[in-house]
């Protein structure tokens, strides 16, 4: 016998509903989460956003455009996960010391203010239940409880990737208005550096440059004893 027209409705009612809770699961949520994340990284195949704002923008657009067009490739290039210092280098070449630095800041800002959504919007529920241990849940409480401080320290931390640090607080409990204040201020006193550096570059031997290029040096060292440390440790820990 035939299936009636309203047992023909309730099949692709319920077929449709299905569909609609497997799009809003979380593993769903996270998987698209990776796939954007994994376009955007792919795009560097077709695009240099490091090349682009110290060569095309500043020689192909209108003195008007650049700084929008600037804080577009900056947050993007951050989400495909460039190198900050390759981005904030390139601000100092296009735009010198005073532009450049502020608009740096405030394309790092968007750049993990973007991260952080995307994070927070379609990767935390799937990895949440993952925070069990014992270091992960202090990290998470830490986050939690004492947000800006936490981010800031985190910023401030040289060596540190910026895109690990966007996610880990978008998985984290830390809510956005300190994660996004704590990444502004974090995020200066190297920023700066590099732009700094890039925009006197042409001038070696200034005191501008001399001082910058002996920051990002000092930062490197610091971030190298800070990794040859924690491997240490894993390793004393792994032989006891």
């Amino acid at each position: 016998m035939a299936p009636t027209a309203g047992a023909s409705t309730t099949g692709a009612s319920t077929t449709g509903d299905r569909l609609r809770r497997a799009a809003r699961s979380p593993w769903s949520r996270l998987a698209l989460l990776v796939t954007i994340l994994g376009a955007a990284a792919a795009s560097l195949l077709l695009w240099d956003p490091s090349a682009l704002l110290s060569g095309g923008l500043a020689t192909d657009v209108p003195a008007v455009w650049r700084a929008p067009l600037f804080l577009a490739v900056y947050t993007l290039g951050t989400l495909a996960f460039v190198p900050r210092p390759a981005l904030n280098a390139a601000a100092g070449l296009m735009l010198g010391i005073g532009e450049g630095l502020l608009l740096a800041v405030l394309g790092s800002a968007l750049g993990a203010a973007l991260a952080f959504a995307l994070g927070r919007r379609l990767g935390r529920d799937a990895l949440r239940p993952f925070l069990r241990g014992k270091v992960l849940t202090a990290l998470d409480r830490r986050f939690t409880e004492q947000g800006f401080r936490s981010v800031l320290l985190l910023r401030l931390f040289p060596g540190l990737p910026f895109q690990a640090g966007n996610y880990a607080a978008a998985f984290s409990g830390v809510r956005f208005a300190p994660f996004l204040g704590a990444t502004a201020l974090g995020v200066l006193p190297a920023t700066a550096a590099y732009v700094i550096a890039a925009a006197s570059a042409k001038q070696p031997g200034s005191a501008a440059f001399l001082v910058s290029a002996g920051a990002i040096a000092l930062m490197t060292l610091f971030g190298l004893a800070a990794a040859v440390r924690a491997a240490r440790r894993r390793s004393a820990g792994a032989g006891a």
